[in-house]
């Protein structure tokens, strides 16, 4: 038996789809994967951007059965755990000096770190005393997560759709995205940066005196596809954020841990957010866990004020996940991945992937390869000249994907980068462990399988 949907049985487990038939994946080696039946894939997206160490590190498995056999799981109402304190010591200094003094609330994933951050900006306002600020607002086209409170700050209109009726709404803004500017572009995207951070201004007066945070993907993640800002912006929106007394909010779940070629993206354009989530990459998907790391500030206005953050999770802080990302961490270093995703060194295989799938663009279909590090996003329209997408229900980018894993090779489609329902692309995201040649024979799948789906 296969374990997948082809052999006419419904499987017992809830998948995401019962119209797609999944492989069953039995073990994992580098950058490859293995199904059931022996078929080897190259894992050219890190399965959704998670993978950055590399499958099956021995080292990892093995921090994870010592805490299990010391200490399985303790509840965080009862006690801390010396995992606990050392990671989180380790995981503010990987952050940098602005969490210098700060503190880290540990959680089993993204969404859930998301949750977390926005109740976090809300208490903190309460505490300084202004319990008018309880509004989190955000931009259109952007991905947090999928619980309620997370899909109420993101703009992926598909994710979202169904569940408007469930959730509270705030003003989502329009973000930078200079292959399909809003604005004047001419200039190269100089300029088009302090119109988009205009939107946040105007945003913050509208709110009038409510608004508690701002959250924003540093680099976009799978809504856009690794859309990196224009010069100049990130800088404004944190300077409109601190001068307006919101809390800056910057989600790196999918680009923290050294994904973009710094320990987090804000490291890019010098921003100092107060808080910052991430996930995915801090355990390289070898357990479910998640983080967000607070500043001093906010920190000690709740230890100031009431004394407890009202707010937790059975499993947050579980021993067992956090002796895995503590020990992904120490592999991260002492492998030196982060230095090994830096797309500006043309020594790093981060270089060789930017260089190579830039070869992509003689394609007819292929209308922009953008990124930073290892994330990439590559976008494919029916028309270069004129930018015109697919129809959605050709789903272009599925397509590729399908002739992409026939070929032994995972890439990351989505679509509705246009306007949440048209557009496609996919997310490049490999592990960090991945040579030149694995990326030259990857590429050139990849270009066989765009070829095929026209």
């Amino acid at each position: 038996m296969t374990h997948s949907a082809d052999q006419g049985i419904r499987s017992s487990v809830f998948r995401r789809s019962f119209r797609k038939s999944f492989p069953s994946a039995v073990r994992g080696e580098g950058v490859y994967i293995w199904d059931f039946e022996g078929k080897k894939y190259l894992d050219f997206s890190g399965s959704a951007a998670v993978n950055f160490i590399g499958h099956g590190v021995a080292e990892i498995a093995s921090a994870m059965t010592e805490q299990a056999r010391q200490l399985e799981f303790v509840h965080t109402s009862q006690f801390t755990t010396p995992v606990a304190e050392e990671y989180a010591k380790e995981l503010l200094d990987f952050a940098g000096d602005n969490f210098c003094d700060g503190a880290v609330y540990f959680t089993s994933g993204g969404s859930e770190a998301i949750e977390t951050a926005l109740k976090l900006a809300r208490q903190y306002q309460v505490e300084i005393g202004q319990p008018k600020r309880h509004q989190i607002l955000s931009r259109s086209q952007s991905y947090h997560g999928s619980t309620l409170g997370a899909l109420s700050v993101s703009g992926n209109k598909k994710r979202r759709e169904m569940y408007l009726p469930m959730v509270k709404e705030f003003a989502h803004i329009g973000i930078p995205y200079c292959y399909r500017c809003a604005y004047d572009c001419k200039d190269g995207c100089q300029n088009c940066g302090q119109e988009y951070a205009a939107e946040l201004e105007q945003a913050i007066t509208a709110s009038d005196g409510q608004a508690a945070g701002f959250i924003f993907e540093p680099v976009s993640g799978a809504t856009l596809g690794a859309v990196t800002p224009p010069p100049g912006y990130l800088q404004s929106i944190a300077e409109i954020c601190q001068r307006q007394g919101v809390l800056l909010i910057a989600d790196e779940v999918m680009t923290g841990m050294g994904r973009t070629g710094n320990n987090f993206a804000v490291d890019h354009w010098s921003i100092a957010p107060d808080i910052l989530v991430t996930a995915k990459g801090l355990s390289s998907g070898y357990a479910p866990l998640g983080a967000v790391i607070a500043t001093k500030k906010v920190i000690a206005a709740i230890a100031s004020g009431s004394g407890a953050f009202l707010h937790g999770f059975t499993y947050n802080a579980h021993p067992i996940s956090l002796a895995a990302g503590r020990a992904v961490l120490r592999t991260l270093r002492s492998q030196n991945l982060v230095q090994a995703a830096n797309s500006e060194r043309e020594d790093t295989v981060a270089f060789k992937l930017h260089k190579s799938l830039n070869e992509l663009r003689n394609l007819k279909n292929v209308g922009d390869v953008r990124g930073i590090g290892l994330l990439r996003g590559i976008e494919f329209v029916a028309n270069k000249n004129t930018k015109q997408p697919f129809t959605p229900q050709l789903n272009f980018a599925a397509r590729i994907g399908e002739a992409a894993s026939k070929r032994g090779l995972l890439v990351y489609p989505m679509q509705g980068c246009l306007d949440g329902i048209s557009g496609d692309h996919l997310l490049i995201a490999p592990p960090a462990i991945i040579t030149p040649s694995q990326i030259d024979w990857a590429t050139d799948q990849l270009n066989q399988a765009i070829q095929e789906a026209n």
